[in-house]
């Protein structure tokens, strides 16, 4: 057996003990599952909610940043949180705060595993902004829902991190890949049951990446969410070994003008043309 095959051959062991239940999978913080029961609460109010999540600054600032972002032009900047939740409304809060909450919940030991989920993270945040925006221009799902369910189709691939506790068990950036390839959707499907979110977003783990295949009539989560990875895998690899985006399952679903392609011919023009809306989606993220 080659180094590179036997290196593999542990970490691979690592990342099967956490898929077997020898190892701890990643909670969500105590706050966030009081911030979701909080909203599930049909008598909770805007006042009530503030307070729960007044507890976390960081989140507290965080659906501030989203509010002032997403506010119309010439309307004056929530002062309040309970203006923000108001402005947001009770599902973007609830998205929100998922997204807020997976970014932090991974524990990483040491530099090296701060520099893998950071190199994922911005990844993935790219993939997240193109498809939410996407989403807001088809009309179709709203981005903040595309939102969440991108960054959740690789909850899997930043949960294979937490499998390695020491500060030497740090796989190289390829030998991470070919883990996520191997398990990143069967262990995000795992995590997401624990997490009892939403069937969708599990639906769209077991989606993401499949070109050829598209549920339902119309344009729907998991169209979007291929389309934005389609799109990010382009961007970030132009050789990358892709069918062409007419091939696609969820481009066939487009109609004019909406299905226009850019001047290369290999992505969609609507994309091209909404960079710095998709940059400050981005942004966002960061």
């Amino acid at each position: 057996m080659s180094t590179e095959e036997s290196g593999y051959s542990i970490y691979r062991k690592l990342v099967s003990q956490l898929m077997n239940g020898e190892e701890q999978l990643p909670s969500l913080p105590m706050i966030t599952m009081e911030i979701r029961r909080a909203l599930a609460d049909p008598n909770a109010t805007t006042g009530s909610l503030a307070r729960v999540i007044s507890k976390d600054p960081a989140l507290s600032a965080t659906l501030v940043k989203h509010a002032s972002s997403a506010r119309l032009r010439g309307t004056p900047p929530p002062r309040s949180l309970e203006e923000v939740i108001r402005q947001l409304g009770m599902l973007e809060v609830d998205r929100i705060t998922m997204v807020h909450s997976i970014k932090s919940l991974f524990p990483l030991h040491s530099p090296a595993h701060k520099k893998l989920f950071l190199d994922t993270w911005h990844r993935l945040a790219r993939r997240a902004a193109i498809s939410a925006v996407l989403g807001r221009l088809l009309g179709h799902v709203s981005g903040e829902h595309v939102l969440l369910a991108t960054i959740l189709s690789e909850v899997g691939a930043m949960a294979i991190l937490s499998a390695f506790k020491a500060a030497d068990q740090v796989p190289a950036t390829e030998l991470y890949n070919r883990l996520c390839r191997e398990y990143g959707k069967s262990l995000g499907v795992v995590v997401l049951k624990k997490w009892a979110v939403d069937q969708s977003y599990i639906e769209v783990v077991r989606g993401a990446g499949l070109w050829g295949e598209s549920p339902g009539p119309g344009i729907g989560l998991v169209d979007l969410v291929n389309l934005g990875l389609y799109h990010a895998i382009r961007e970030n690899g132009p050789t990358a070994q892709l069918p062409p985006i007419v091939e696609l399952a969820a481009y066939r679903k487009l109609l004019p003008p909406q299905n226009a392609l850019d001047p290369s011919g290999n992505g969609l023009a609507l994309v091209a043309s909404q960079r710095v809306e998709i940059q400050r989606m981005e942004s966002l993220l960061h």
